[in-house]
């Protein structure tokens, strides 16, 4: 144990440095500096409940709808940061991949961290949210960092992957764009998986995404949410979502491990 703690003492000192750094840098320069981090989000949600509510009426049968859609936003968001914001993180830090000698894994955490901050500041806009809208608290509501955590390591392993594939493949990140731009709209964040016709949702709820944003809609906001299990009907469907994080991890880790003791000189 002792051995282990030593051996990546290094790295985690690195790593709390490098979260400091981004999350500082980010800002810089702004006049209302980290409070970006809670705007944001409340503007894009602002402006996306009244065009779905006043003019597209989407969302009068769902219960809480606000604090519905402001969760998927805020998860969505998390998703985008961490894997959009990771693309191109290798190469930035070119310089200091080729002047010192360190994990370059740590570099992707770092900016998985500091979208996992973000996250965490804007879970409290959404508890005053279910606040102000009286969403009852039941005590499932328990197990929605179970979810937080099934996000995180999706997008994580995502991250790994398209950073190492960007040292070669520079086209990586204008795909990625294009992939999360239609990403967007095949995942149930604007609308409710109930105007969806069943097979269509079927397919939707397969994206690990997509059952993390129901599921959590369902342990936070109301019961009505529908899940990968009820759209399905059975709670053994829960292991394909399941098996496509764990084969992404397995996938991401072989190929940024491979490809890693290139990047000084490709970088």
């Amino acid at each position: 144990m002792q051995n282990l703690k030593q051996r990546y003492r290094y790295s985690t000192i690195l790593l709390k440095q490098l979260v400091k750094t981004d999350f500082k840098l980010r800002y810089q320069g702004s006049f209302l500096g980290y409070i970006w981090s809670l705007l944001r989000p409340l503007a894009i949600f602002v402006i996306l409940y009244v065009v779905f509510t006043k003019f597209l009426d989407v969302g009068r049968d769902v219960p809480h709808y606000p604090v519905y859609l402001l969760l998927g936003i805020i998860l969505w968001n998390f998703f985008v940061e961490v894997t959009t914001g990771s693309v191109s993180v290798i190469v930035s830090k070119g310089d200091l991949i080729r002047k010192i000698n360190f994990p370059k894994y740590v570099i992707i955490l770092s900016n998985s961290f500091s979208a996992l901050i973000n996250l965490t500041l804007n879970m409290i806009i959404v508890a005053l949210f279910m606040y102000l809208n009286k969403v009852d608290v039941r005590m499932v509501a328990l197990t929605f960092p179970i979810f937080i955590v099934e996000l995180f390591i999706f997008s994580l392993a995502l991250a790994f992957f398209l950073s190492a594939a960007f040292v070669r493949f520079r086209d990586i990140s204008y795909i990625w764009d294009v992939v999360m731009q239609g990403a967007f709209y095949a995942t149930p964040i604007l609308y409710p998986l109930s105007k969806v016709p069943l097979d269509a949702a079927k397919i939707l709820m397969l994206n690990p995404v997509a059952q993390i944003i129901q599921d959590m809609r369902y342990v936070l906001v109301t019961d009505k949410a529908q899940t990968i299990s009820s759209v399905y009907g059975t709670q053994s469907i829960r292991l394909v979502p399941l098996s496509i994080v764990l084969g992404s991890v397995i996938i991401a880790v072989a190929y940024f491990r491979a490809r890693s003791r290139y990047f000084a000189e490709e970088v």
